[in-house]
C-alpha cells in the first residue's frame, strides 16, 4: 500500500506548503524589483523599506530580498508595470484584479483565457471600476493602494461558490498581485 507511510504524508504536506511559499516570495521578489528600480535601490525609501518589511514578515530570506534589490538597479532589470484588469463574475459582481507584468500582451491574453474558462470576459475599462473606490490608508497592499467596494452585491450560495473557485484559479497566476470584488 504506497503512500501511507509516514514520510509519504510529511513530503506530501512539506510539498504543498514550499509551493504555497514559492507563489507568495514570487510575487513579492518582482515587487521588490520594481520599487528598487523606482528607489534607485535605496533600501530607507518608505516604498521600498514597506515591501522588504513585508517579505519579512512572510519569512523570506535575506539573500532573495538582496537579490530582487540588485535586479531593481542592474541593467538587465525589466520594464515591470502594473495593469488593472476588470470583468464581472457571476451573479454580476464587479472583480478588479491587479497584476505586475513585465508582458503586458502575455498577461492579458492569459488573465482572458482564466476568465473564458468559467464564461467571463474582460470588461472595458471603467465599466467594473465604478463600483470601487480606491484608498491609501488602510493596511497596505503589495501595489500601494487598495480598493474598497462603494456598493455590494448579494450572492446566492451557488454563485458564491463559483465566485470563489474562479478566484483561486486567477490569484494562481503568477502576475496577479490582487483581486478585489464587491460580494456582500
Amino acid at each position: 500500500m504506497g503512500g501511507h507511510n509516514k514520510w509519504s504524508q510529511i513530503k506530501r504536506q512539506k510539498g504543498a506548503a514550499d509551493a504555497a511559499k514559492s507563489n507568495i516570495w514570487g510575487k513579492l521578489s518582482r515587487r521588490i524589483t520594481v520599487e528598487s528600480k523606482k528607489c534607485g535601490g535605496d533600501v530607507q525609501l518608505p516604498s521600498l523599506r514597506a515591501v522588504i518589511e513585508k517579505a519579512k514578515s512572510t519569512n523570506m530570506p535575506k539573500d532573495a530580498i538582496d537579490r530582487a534589490v540588485a535586479k531593481g538597479i542592474s541593467a538587465e532589470a525589466g520594464s515591470m508595470e502594473s495593469i488593472t484588469y476588470e470583468t464581472y463574475g457571476p451573479g454580476g459582481v464587479a472583480i478588479l484584479i491587479e497584476a505586475l507584468t513585465d508582458s503586458r500582451n502575455r498577461t492579458a491574453q492569459e488573465i482572458k483565457h482564466l476568465l473564458s474558462e468559467n464564461g467571463l470576459a474582460l470588461a472595458a475599462p471603467g465599466s467594473a471600476a465604478w463600483a470601487f473606490e480606491k484608498t491609501t490608508d488602510g493596511p497596505s497592499t503589495t501595489l500601494g493602494t487598495r480598493y474598497e467596494p462603494k456598493t455590494t452585491v448579494p450572492l446566492s450560495p451557488e454563485d458564491a461558490a463559483k465566485l470563489r473557485e474562479m478566484l483561486e484559479k486567477i490569484s494562481e497566476h503568477d502576475d496577479v498581485e490582487e483581486i478585489y470584488t464587491n460580494d456582500a
